[in-house]
C-alpha cells in the first residue's frame, strides 16, 4: 500500500492468548474480538458429512472472521482454527484434566497432525487463507510422568488440542516434531506476517 492511503485495521477474532501473543511478540497492531461460534455444533455437522481435517480447519476460522467481521466494517479480519487428528479421530480441547489424561494416553506412541488454517476476511470477501500442518510424535511416557506433568502443567493443558504446549512442559511428551512452529502453537504466522507486509499492516 503507498502511505497516502490509509491502513485498515487488524482484528483478531479469537479468544486465544497463543494466537494474540504470536502477533504481540511479532510487532504486529491489532485488537482482540472473540466471535461465539458454536465450534461443537460445527464439529458434528462436518463430521457427519465425512469433512476433512483441513476443511474443518477453514470453516472454523471462516465462521469466526464473519461473525466477527459484522462488528468491524473495513476491518481486516484474521480467523484462525486448529485441528489435531489422530488415526482419523479429531480431537478437542480438553474439558477438565481428566479429559487431558484421557487425550494423551490415546496420543502416546502415536504420530499425530496439527491442522492449522488462518484466513483474513474484508467486509465479508475472502482476501487470503493458508493451512500449516506439523507431525508430532508423542514418545512411550511412563503414567507416572503423565501425572506429574499434569500437576506441573495445570490448567494450561486445557488450553489447547492435546492438551500440551509444545513452548512449555509438554515439550517432554515428545521423540520427533516436524513442521512449523508456528504452526504448532495455532497459527501459520509467517504466511500470514508476509500477506500483511503486502497490505501495509507491518513494513515491508
Amino acid at each position: 500500500m503507498s502511505n497516502d492511503v490509509p491502513v485498515p485495521p487488524l482484528v483478531l477474532a479469537s479468544a486465544s492468548a497463543s494466537r494474540a501473543g504470536m502477533l504481540t511478540r511479532a510487532g504486529v497492531p491489532f485488537v482482540k474480538d472473540a466471535s461465539a461460534v458454536d465450534e461443537d455444533e460445527i464439529k458434528r455437522a462436518m463430521r457427519a458429512e465425512g469433512a476433512s481435517a483441513d476443511d474443518l480447519a477453514v470453516t472454523l476460522a471462516e465462521m469466526k472472521a464473519r461473525q466477527v467481521g459484522r462488528r468491524h466494517p473495513g476491518a481486516l479480519v484474521v480467523g484462525s482454527d486448529q485441528v489435531l487428528v489422530c488415526e482419523d479421530r479429531w480431537f478437542d480441547k480438553p474439558a477438565d484434566r481428566s479429559a487431558a489424561r484421557a487425550q494423551l494416553l490415546a496420543l502416546r506412541g502415536k504420530t499425530h497432525s496439527l491442522i492449522s488454517a488462518a484466513l483474513v476476511l474484508q467486509d465479508g470477501e475472502r482476501l487470503w487463507h493458508h493451512i500449516g500442518r506439523a507431525r508430532l510424535t508423542v514418545r512411550p511416557f511412563s503414567e507416572a510422568f503423565l501425572d506429574d506433568y499434569l500437576d506441573q502443567a495445570g490448567d494450561a493443558v486445557l488450553g489447547s488440542v492435546g492438551g500440551y504446549q509444545l513452548e512449555g512442559l509438554g515439550a517432554q511428551l515428545f521423540s520427533r516434531v516436524e513442521g512449523d512452529y508456528f504452526t504448532i502453537l495455532g497459527m501459520p504466522l509467517l504466511p500470514l506476517l508476509d500477506f500483511l507486509r503486502n497490505h501495509g499492516v507491518v513494513t515491508a
